[in-house]
């Protein structure tokens, strides 16, 4: 169990990743990094929960365009705002996703959902590592983390699950956390966020009784086949994760060492 769930209301993945055991048996300090889907949804309650971890810094995964057709973020105290923007308009998912979650018209995405979602889920994932935006957003990223005057550090994409959980991978196993530790902390989305997969269904089925539901469940969950398609990119093009920090995303010893120095007990 890594940390503490946030309990927010609008944001039901929202968690903590502190707990986790990384190098040296060190284990991650807890109010440093929270990882949650956008921000505009939280309600009052929220608001006074996450002013008691009151962010330094809020890292948004999400482009331009996903950003304006979405409720603000609602944010406490006077937090840095940085927009790293992991996003290709060539991947249909990325809007699909977003569509989704806004409950606009999914008939432009027939062609994904015949080609097969959790093929083209792996496919998001596999750029996640090779993709330029994708390489700069996260890197930058986690050297906002590696700051000390950005923590405790908040971040996150639309739905908090890929984005966020791929830039997790990336700043859990750079602090030495272990894969089996990894993918269980990915995997908690699920179970977390099944009565809000719900209501969308739900609405979704209101407002297009012709949808294919099969089409639209993998892209409100996460798993483990996306996460191997990511780790499987990561070896095929570097042969390790620790080549990937290093010359994939440009990840200097000097900054992980500062990531475990700051964020590790």
């Amino acid at each position: 169990m890594s940390g503490r769930d946030w309990e927010l209301v609008g944001a039901p993945n929202a968690r903590d990743l502190g707990g986790l055991i990384g190098a040296g048996g060190r284990r991650v300090r807890t109010g440093r990094l929270v990882r949650t889907p956008a921000l505009g949804r939280l309600t009052d309650d929220d608001l006074s929960v996450l002013g008691k971890l009151a962010p330094a810094c809020v890292v948004d995964l999400r482009d331009r365009s996903e950003v304006v057709v979405a409720p603000a973020d609602r944010l406490v105290g006077e937090p840095r705002l940085v927009t790293l923007p992991v996003y290709d308009p060539e991947h249909p998912v990325f809007t699909y996703v977003s569509a989704v979650l806004l409950g606009h018209d999914l008939s432009a995405y027939a062609e994904l959902a015949r080609q097969g979602t959790p093929a083209a889920m792996a496919a998001i994932y596999r750029w996640f590592v090779t993709g330029v935006s994708a390489r700069a957003g996260f890197a930058e990223a986690v050297r906002l983390a590696a700051r000390v005057e950005n923590l405790p550090l908040v971040y996150h994409c639309s739905a908090g699950k890929d984005r966020t959980g791929w830039l997790t991978v990336i700043l859990l196993t750079a602090l030495g956390v272990g894969e089996e530790a990894i993918r269980a902390e990915y995997l908690r989305n699920n179970p977390l966020t099944e009565s809000l997969r719900a209501v969308i269904v739900e609405a979704l089925r209101r407002r297009q009784p012709e949808l294919d539901v099969e089409a639209v469940l993998p892209v409100l969950e996460v798993r483990s086949e996306y996460l191997d398609a990511g780790y499987d990119e990561v070896r095929r093009v570097h042969g390790s994760f620790e080549a990937y920090l290093r010359d994939g995303l440009g990840l200097t010893d000097e900054v992980v060492e500062a990531l475990r120095t700051h964020l590790l007990e």
